[in-house]
């Protein structure tokens, strides 16, 4: 991990931006830790420039618990190289959605899948050098989306213990396989009006957790209007199962 800048935020956080292996990422810590913090990966759906408002915002939660946090550019987002396959398969989606027809399977597949070859190994490869740093000792929990992406990685990786899951991006198949493996606490926040995101297939992701302790929090709104006291109700979640 090569450090490339750091800067204090209003005195109580520190950032500080990285690249892994060519992948650049963002590291937010407590600026005053009384030690070894745990740790919160944050998913997005593509493009850390673009959501750095709100991805600065759940760090500044997680902070405030004693968490530290970070995030990575996606396989194909930003300014990384695209990826043709996946470029080909939203256009694809793209097109559906304009005619008002299903997307199918094969398109999700297409989609997602590829995603998921790349990110893991990379997100595998990030906890790898984060917890190897002084001020972060674990656990680890995942927070956010592409859902396929939390899934896989907490299906794959024994050192997430806990996920906070937000049910807005498609779903392929195999994330139902993904799901029924895990067994960890799991807190998953659907809109219910979302327009991006199938209802039927999140209801029945949630269905598949074979988790023993499985939360569903489901609100009125669309995809941008994420009630505040749920973003505090998932901080609560991680405070919980991450101390």
């Amino acid at each position: 991990m090569h450090l490339t800048s750091e800067r204090r935020l209003d005195g109580d956080l520190l950032e500080q931006d990285f690249t892994l292996d060519g992948v650049p990422g963002i590291l937010w810590t407590p600026a005053e830790a009384a030690g070894p913090t745990p740790l919160i990966l944050l998913g997005h759906p593509g493009g850390t420039a673009s959501m750095y408002p709100r991805l600065l915002g759940r760090a500044r939660s997680a902070a405030a618990l004693g968490f530290s946090s970070a995030t990575l550019e996606l396989p194909g987002s930003g300014n990384r190289p695209r990826i043709p396959d996946i470029d080909a398969a939203r256009i694809d989606l793209q097109k559906a959605v304009r005619a008002g027809e299903p997307v199918t399977a094969s398109i999700v597949d297409r989609l997602v899948l590829p995603l998921l070859d790349q990110a893991i190994p990379e997100l595998q490869a990030a906890i790898d050098a984060l917890l190897a740093l002084p001020g972060i000792s674990g656990p680890v929990g995942y927070s956010g989306g592409v859902i396929a992406i939390g899934v896989r990685l907490a299906a794959v990786d024994p050192r997430i213990v806990a996920a906070g899951l937000f049910a807005g991006s498609f779903i392929p198949g195999a994330t139902y396989d993904d799901a029924r493996r895990l067994t960890i606490p799991i807190h998953v926040l659907l809109q219910w009006d979302d327009e991006f995101n199938d209802r039927q297939a999140a209801l029945d992701l949630f269905d598949a957790f074979g988790s023993g302790e499985k939360t569903l929090q489901a609100n009125l709104g669309g995809h941008r209007g994420v009630p505040a006291y749920a973003g505090a109700d998932a901080a609560r979640f991680f405070e919980r199962h991450l101390r």
